[in-house]
């Protein structure tokens, strides 16, 4: 296992104030309530180590298969529905979402190998990851894969907790399957917009493991 860069600076900054509130506790406030001392210690570590394993890149076999589009990210799949999409295709499209709560792998996946295409962020509001129109709603960053005839968007999307959405892709971009493309802070939701009649190969409320699980298969990639 290893941690993200992004978390570098978070971290850093955690465990500054683990140590301040301790020490502080120590000096001025451990003669007289001692057992408090071990209650906050014993808190503030756990915090710490949380926030520590909320930027780890656990070691993992990656799916790479030409057929197959895998998790974008890991969570639990809380929609799988049609939908219009009103941004890119402007038509029908398969929707798939990944709800990622605080204790989940915040690392984001190319579901596929291919060209992206199309890369926006947009302003919006913060309701909660499940919420219904969280994905036109909230602030999210969408992107477009290309892959011969097929296209799919993958839509990271900001949630109650997540205030910070990363991405890392440029249009003109070639991209591999399983690639990280970007990371969401503390919690939200990860949307894919696919062809109408892809084959599904998860069900609702299915835990997901982002660029391990096949969440879809290709017909005319």
């Amino acid at each position: 296992m290893t941690i993200h860069r992004e978390g570098y600076k978070s971290i850093a900054i955690g465990t500054l104030i683990f140590g301040a509130i301790n020490l502080i506790y120590f000096y001025f406030f451990s003669a007289s309530n001692a057992w408090l001392g071990y209650v906050i210690f014993f808190a503030t570590l756990f915090l710490l180590l949380f926030l520590i394993s909320f930027f780890r890149i656990p070691n993992r076999t990656l799916t790479i298969n030409d057929n197959a589009i895998v998790a974008p990210a890991d969570g639990k799949v809380v929609v799988i529905e049609e939908t219009v999409d009103p941004e890119y295709f402007k038509d029908k499209r398969l929707q798939v979402s990944i709800f990622m709560s605080p204790a989940n792998v915040h690392v984001n996946r190319n579901p596929l190998s291919g060209t992206v295409v199309y890369n926006q962020y947009h302003n919006g509001k913060y309701l909660v990851a499940w919420h219904p129109k969280s994905s036109t709603d909230n602030e999210r960053h969408s992107v477009v894969l290309r892959k011969g005839n097929t296209e799919i968007l993958v839509k990271q999307i900001a949630g109650a907790l997540a205030k910070r959405i990363v991405n890392y892709l440029q249009v003109g971009q070639k991209v591999s399957q399983a690639q990280e493309f970007g990371f969401i802070k503390f919690g939200s939701r990860v949307d894919l917009l696919l062809p109408i009649g892809t084959k599904i190969n998860v069900e609702l409320n299915q835990v997901v493991q982002g660029g391990v699980t096949v969440i879809a298969t290709l017909q005319n990639a």
